[in-house]
Parts: structure tokens; C-alpha cells; sequence
């Protein structure tokens, strides 16, 4: 028999070793020294009564974001990059996106912060729309950018997701990195399973996308993993128009 074949699982040597544990909790109880806030709660297992305490923060927080956002108009998110800024053509194409929304009545959803999210609040204050800020703490700290209605700063990044998906009518996914990509998808797999109404997700920039959306459609489609049916509801655009033609659409479609 080989080697592969006759060694035991590694979870069952776990178990059996005297030192392992020992020494893998050392390392667990030193990381959590120096880990803090979210880190520390998703480090690992703590004691049940810090982790009933963290669920009753956790549950004040959604109760803090529910109260904050319960009247506000009929909104859209607007998801992108932190990094791109002013001068940049992408921040240019977010100034004109949220400048095109609010021109059209809707409140203006971003997270917050500067790059993308700064310039879709800029256009949309230069229309006189109103902007909402679901900000979030990090090590290295994440300012409002100046051109908010409201800010809810959240500590929980799950949380703050909740917020910026539960109150929008349409997501607008400009250039962005991990992070965009993490909002954008987790609007697609609510859609997807039934468990949010297919409300459009739009994509802004061909050029920037394309790579994204080919692979999509050229190996999860192809593959079987996700149905061609499942993507109606994602649009790739470029311009504020085509925006506005899609919410368009929508709206008409709402009121039918």
C-alpha cells in the first residue's frame, strides 16, 4: 500500500498528538493578542460569553444601520475603487454616473470613502441629490469624503455590506478592486438564489470589465455552473446614458 494511502488524515494525528494542540492554541492565544476588532472575532473560537457579547455589538450595529436608513428615497448603490483620484477617467466616469442618478430623483448610496465612492457623491451633490455614507473602520483609517448627507461609520464589514444592498433598487459597480468585487458578486449570488429581487447590476466600463464579464460567460456558463438565465440581470455599459436606460427599464417594469 502507498504512503498516500496508509498515512492517517491529519485531523486524526491532530487529535492524537499530546504537543500539537498545545502548541497550535500558544499560537491561536498570541494572534489574538495582537489581532483586534473583526480580526480577533474571525481568528478563531473564543469563550462564550466574549462571543454572546460580540452578538449582542453585532446586533446593535444592524439595529444602528436599520434605524439610520429606514426613510430615506428610493436609492441606488454605487460600488468602486478607493484608490482611483481625481484627474483619473474613472473618476470623471463616477462623477458623471452619480450626477446623472440624482439628476433623475435617487439617493445615492457609496461607501463613503474617497476614489470612486467620493466622486459619485461629488456629481451627486452637484445636482442637488442626496448622498449616503455606509463608511467602515480600518487599521488604516477610512475618512467620510466630504460631499455626505449621512454617514453610519459600521465596525463589521458584513454589516455594512447588508446596508448598501438592503436599501438600493440597482447596483453600479465602476472600477474597483477586491473589495468591489466581493460587493458586486455577493449582489449577484442574492439575486441568483431568490433571496433579492432582480434588480440590475450594471457593470460601468467596457474596456475595464470585459476580462470579468468574458470569463463569466466564457467559464462559468460554459462550464455549467451557472446559467445563462442567471446573468440577465447584469448589464455592461459605458457611458451615464445607458445607466439611465436600464433604470429606466426598471422603473417601468416596477410600476407594471
Amino acid at each position: 500500500m502507498s504512503n498516500n494511502m496508509s498515512r492517517e488524515p491529519l485531523a486524526f494525528l491532530y487529535k492524537r498528538s499530546r504537543s500539537a494542540p498545545k502548541t497550535i492554541q500558544a499560537y491561536r492565544n498570541q494572534m489574538q493578542k495582537e489581532l483586534k476588532g473583526e480580526a480577533h472575532f474571525l481568528a478563531g473560537r473564543h469563550s462564550r460569553t466574549s462571543e454572546t457579547l460580540r452578538l449582542l455589538r453585532i446586533a446593535l450595529e444592524f439595529i444602528r444601520g436599520f434605524r439610520a436608513l429606514q426613510n430615506i428615497g428610493p436609492a441606488i448603490t454605487i460600488f468602486g475603487s478607493a484608490r482611483f483620484k481625481e484627474g483619473s477617467p474613472h473618476y470623471t466616469l463616477a462623477q458623471n454616473v452619480g450626477a446623472a442618478l440624482a439628476a433623475e430623483g435617487f439617493t445615492i448610496i457609496t461607501g463613503g470613502g474617497p476614489g470612486m465612492m467620493e466622486a459619485a457623491n461629488r456629481g451627486a451633490k452637484e445636482k442637488g441629490g442626496t448622498n449616503i455614507g455606509c463608511n467602515i473602520i480600518l487599521p488604516h483609517e477610512q475618512e467620510p469624503n466630504p460631499f455626505l448627507d449621512k454617514v453610519i461609520t459600521f465596525y463589521y464589514f458584513f454589516v455594512r455590506k447588508v446596508m448598501l444592498i438592503k436599501y438600493s433598487y440597482a447596483y453600479i459597480c465602476l472600477p474597483g478592486g477586491l473589495g468591489t468585487l466581493d460587493e458586486m458578486t455577493e449582489a449577484m449570488t442574492l439575486i441568483q438564489t431568490g433571496k433579492l429581487y432582480d434588480f440590475p447590476v450594471i457593470l460601468v466600463g467596457k474596456e475595464y470589465w470585459k476580462g470579468f464579464y468574458d470569463w463569466v460567460q466564457g467559464t462559468l456558463v460554459k462550464s455549467g455552473a451557472v446559467s445563462p438565465s442567471d446573468l440577465d440581470f447584469v448589464h455592461l455599459v459605458d457611458t451615464p446614458d445607458e445607466v439611465l436606460a436600464i433604470i429606466r427599464n426598471l422603473v417601468e417594469r416596477l410600476m407594471h
